[in-house]
Order: structure tokens, then sequence, then C-alpha cells
């Protein structure tokens, strides 16, 4: 093993070790040695079965059936959740083909984040995340199953339905994906056309034309994001079959991975003899593994808040340092948009989840005796699904990149090191990717320009007043004031300046997830102004240096002066209308940044 991976992993069990052991203590305590519908009052497990049909309402009154609840994000708004529509009865019938149940336990929320950029909507998104932890512990909260399945890809839906399954980490669960829609227009000229519409060079219909050809079918956005992260995440994690991430939707072999995954969680059973829960695979071996897994594709920037949220969940308090030190040691692998020209089609045809994690695990990056849903051994992730005469069977996947513009070797990567910075100043920490980010742009020393809102820089742009060296400073986003939106309604504008040859970043409390693009953003900056941050006190043209070589974040005016300064009130009207009054409660609970953006870090805190 690498040694700082061994640092790292050791470090991080020594931390949670009381919150890690109260954690196990729990999901033991709440593990039946048989099933606890046996062990309902009758009228309780009459009500639990009432819908079901006949001969399912017989399996549930074998003990040896294992009951299976399904926890599901489908919706019909979110591409990527489209497919899911028909899944349950799919799931039911193979669940059935082998003599044990499955009851859709409960629906959570979805919602697209594509939909609601710059739109008051997303002030919800991050907030959903909470929701959907609850949601799912409402689901499971009937405690009829001995195992569970989870429907869900996107953004926040994902690292909802993790919180609120390592919650019930006693049962043996496993998450099925839909997979990528099929290859549409290319994400460079997806982009391309949104800097020409931010110029006025090109008209609303030709930008509606372009957004519709790259987002045309069922499946999840082919560009490397949150949500296709979250599935690269869930591979990795052992929490996925084998080579289950990217099989397009609607197509046989996806089908037949369905299946498979419903007749394997029965498997990690009591009753099929290889009880393995998730709250056991999910431990410090496996975060480490899902945080250079990360770095090795330069995954988004969000999950520099869902997984110190998802780890908490598991009592392990995982920090951005350990996230930052193991950046450094991990190459860049993968280069997929918008940290290069490819998509996740091509990642995946180029070798993908297979290719990467025997690169890691042959570098000693990755922990390989872990739990995984396929069995013990994190090398089974090596191999690749296929249909051989309509059975499905894995083989070993490419020992080599069929395509080294896209997927690397370990002897020649794309970069030395994995591209996240933990920025550190008197402006306060946050995180920067700097894997999109060409080296000649890392570095910016310019005037600030303070906004307040994106169509305020939008306004900035469209009236030249930003046609110089610029930092653009977004304050007021953070999680504490407004639910901390994402920021891409100002990436084309930011993008354009850069590109007439300004030094331009943005530094900002809010966040930009996975579509960062080429501008250096210091994002997810803590403490955020509304609580009294330094952004708070930061003025029209004072001058900043953003350094994503060196992971500074500073402000360069005289320290007396500034600390004189009182720190400017958050604009009048945040948080209402459109439904965000009622999020109130939970945006005045949320932790910092650093600490997830999570509701529930002082109850699990508590867990010490």
């Amino acid at each position: 093993m690498h040694p700082r991976v061994i640092e790292v992993t050791d470090r991080l069990i020594e931390r949670s070790r009381a919150t890690r052991a109260r954690y196990l203590e729990m999901i033991h305590a709440a593990a039946s040695e048989g099933p606890v519908r046996g062990k309902l009052q009758c009228a309780n497990f009459a009500h639990g079965v009432a819908g079901c049909g006949g001969g399912d309402k017989q399996r549930l009154r074998l003990m040896d059936s294992a009951n299976v609840g399904i926890v599901t994000a489908y919706n019909d708004m979110l591409s990527a959740h489209q497919p899911y529509e028909h899944y349950p009865e799919k799931i039911r019938q193979a669940l059935r083909d082998i003599g044990s149940v499955g009851q859709v336990a409960g629906g959570v929320p979805a919602m697209c984040d594509g939909v609601t950029q710059g739109e008051p909507g997303m002030e919800m998104s991050l907030a959903s995340r909470e929701v959907i932890a609850m949601a799912t512990a409402v689901a499971l909260s009937h405690n009829m199953f001995d195992a569970a399945l989870y429907l869900g890809i996107c953004d926040k839906i994902v690292p909802g339905l993790m919180i609120g399954a390592l919650r019930f980490g006693h049962l043996p669960s496993l998450f099925i994906p839909a997979g990528p829609m099929p290859s549409g227009l290319s994400n460079k000229d997806k982009a391309e056309v949104r800097q020409r519409y931010a110029e006025g060079k090109a008209s609303r219909d030709e930008l509606l034309e372009s957004e519709m050809k790259a987002y045309h079918s069922p499946g999840t956005c082919t560009f490397y994001g949150t949500a296709n992260t979250n599935q690269m995440l869930m591979e990795m994690m052992g929490l996925h079959l084998p080579g289950a991430s990217f099989v397009n939707p609607n197509t046989p072999l996806r089908e037949a991975l369905t299946v498979a995954a419903a007749q394997r969680v029965v498997r990690l059973t009591r009753q099929g003899g290889e009880f393995t829960p998730i709250g056991e695979i999910v431990d410090e071996r496996v975060l480490v593994n899902s945080i250079v897994a990360l770095h090795a594709t330069g995954g988004s920037t969000n999950h520099t808040l869902h997984m110190p949220a998802i780890a908490r969940s598991a009592g392990i308090q995982l920090t951005w340092q350990d996230m930052a030190d193991l950046s450094e040691v991990v190459p860049t692998l993968a280069h997929v948009y918008p940290n290069g020209k490819a998509d996740i089609n091509h990642f995946h045809a180029a070798g993908g989840v297979a290719f990467m994690v025997r690169q890691l695990l042959d570098a000693g990056l990755l922990h390989e005796d872990v739990n995984t849903v396929a069995g013990r051994g994190l090398r089974r992730y090596t191999q690749e699904p296929f249909l051989e005469e309509g059975r499905l069977v894995w083989r070993e996947g490419s020992r080599q990149s069929l395509d080294e513009n896209i997927l690397r070797p370990l002897d020649s990567p794309f970069s030395p090191e994995g591209g996240l910075r933990v920025m550190v100043g008197n402006l306060g920490r946050g995180v920067m990717k700097v894997s999109a980010v060409a080296p000649e742009h890392q570095v910016v020393e310019a005037p600030a320009r303070v906004f307040h809102d994106q169509q305020e820089l939008a306004d900035a742009f469209k009236a030249g007043e930003l046609e110089r060296d610029v930092v653009a400073v977004m304050r007021f986003q953070g999680p504490r004031c407004n639910g901390m939106p994402e920021l891409h309604k100002m990436t084309p504008y930011l993008g354009v300046l850069q590109d007439r040859g300004f030094k331009v970043a943005l530094v900002t409390d809010g966040r930009m997830s996975g579509a960062s693009g080429k501008i250096p953003a210091a994002i997810h900056v803590c403490p955020e102004a509304i609580d009294g941050g330094a952004l708070a006190r930061v003025r029209d043209g004072d001058l900043l240096r953003v350094d994503g070589k060196a992971g500074s974040l500073e402000l360069l005016v005289d320290a007396e002066a500034f600390a004189a300064r009182a720190p400017v009130s958050p604009p009048t009207g945040l948080g209402v209308g459109m439904g965000r009054e009622l999020f109130a409660f939970m945006r005045a609970s949320l932790s910092s940044a650093e600490q997830g953006a999570s509701a529930f870090t002082s109850n699990l805190e508590s867990l010490r």
C-alpha cells in the first residue's frame, strides 16, 4: 500500500474510533437473528402485507423467504430516473423467481439541478439531500425488510439515499443504476454555443437546439458531473454490481444487471447465507477508496460536501484535509468533460471503472481487502459484465486503455496528482478543483468585484463593466444563507472574459459542482458570509490573490483596516417564494460546508 493511503486511513480510524464503535453497536443492536416481520404483532404484519398478491403474501408468512424493501427516486422529470418507472415490477418478478418478495417501501423526491439552474428552485437542491435521507428512513421504518434496494442516480439523490441507508446499516443493501443516455452533441460544442449566446452571437433558438441535442433521451447526462461521479463512487465502494454503472438504459445488458442485482441482495441476507449489511461494507478503508477514485477520475467538487456527510452517517469523521492529502499522491487518470472532451460513454468504452480499479489496486492506492456486494475483495471490480447467449457473465476488463486521450495507465497520467486543493487564507477555507483549469490560469491576482446574485454578474458583463482582470466575489450563497445553490449561470460569462485574455477567478461561499469548468473557482468558502465570514467585509476594488497551485486564498489589504470594517448584511427577501420558506428551519441548522453542509451533523457528532 502507498504510505500516504495508509497514513490517511490510520488517522481516520483513530479519529473516528468512538463514533464508529457507537455506530456499529447501533446497527448490531438493530440486526435480528431472523426476519423482523416474524416478531411483529399480527395486526402489524397484516397491514404490511395487505396490498400484496396471494403468492407474495404466502411467501412473507414463510420466514425462509427474504423481503426486500425498494426505495425509489423515480420520476420522469429527470432523464436519468425515467428508466426506473418499470424497475419495481422487474425487481419483484426477479425476486419471485428465487422465492422471495419485493415491496416498494417508499419513494423519495428527486429534483434536477439542470432544470433549476439559476432559478429559485435551485436553492432547495442541497437541502433535498437531507429530505431524501429522511424519506429513506421513513420508507424503511416499517421494519418489515431483510434487505434493501436503492434506485437513484443524480446529484443529491444518491448521497441522500446513502445517508438514509447507513442509518439502517443493519440491512444488506445494493444500489441499482439505470445508466447514461447515449452520446449526443458533444459537451465541448454545447459549451461553445453557451458562450456565443452569452456574447450575443447566438440566438435563443440556436441555444435551445444545442441543449436539446446534448440532453436528448432517457439516461444520465453524459458529462462527468455529480450524477456520473455518484455512479463511479458506488461501484468503487462495492455497492453496485461490478461494471454496472455506465451501461445504457433499455438495453438487454442493463435489464440483466437489474435482475442480477435484485437476486444478489437476497444472497446477502441471513436467509441467503452471506449476511453482509451495508454498515459493515462502508468502513474507513472503503471511504478512502472512494476519495482515491474521486481524485483519479477528476470527479465532482460536490463530493467535498457529500462524502463527509455520508461518512458521518457511518460514524466516520472524514475531513477536507484527508481528501486533499490523498489528492497529492493520486494521479489523474481520466479526462472526461469538463476535464477533457470525452463523455462518460467514451470513458466506459476506453476501459472504464474496471481499468481504473486495476490500475489503482496494482499501484497500492486502493484497499483491496474490503467487503463488497459481489463478495470479499475489490479485485472483483476489475471485471466487466457481458451477455453470452442471453446469460449474464463477467470477464476480466481491459488491461490496457483503449484510448489514452481519455483514460491512462499509472505510468503516463494526465497529472501526477488529483487536482483537489484546500484553499486557506485570510478569506477563510474553501476548495478548488484544478484538474479542469489550465496551469496558466490557476493563479489570479486581481481587484474584486462583489456580487450578491448571478444576475448582477450577468448584467455587469453585458454592460461591459468586467472587461478587465477581475476576481468575482459571489457571497451570501452558503448553506445557511440561501441553501447553497449551484452557480453555473456565471460560467459562460467568466469563460468569455478568460478567452479574451483577462485574468479571471471566482470566490464564493456557494458551489459549482461537477460541471465546474475552466475558471479557477475557490468555492465552499467558510465561514460563510451570513455567519460573519471574511467575504462579508470584501469591497469592490480590494486586491485578491487566488492561488490554485499553492492552495492560498488571500485578501491583499491592510489587516488592521480590514478587521475594522463592518460586515455587510445579506440582501433582503432571501429564501421566500417557490416553497423556499418551508426550508428555513433546515437552513438554520445546516453545518459548515467543511462538515458536509448537513442538518444532521450535530446529532451524529453526539455519538461521540
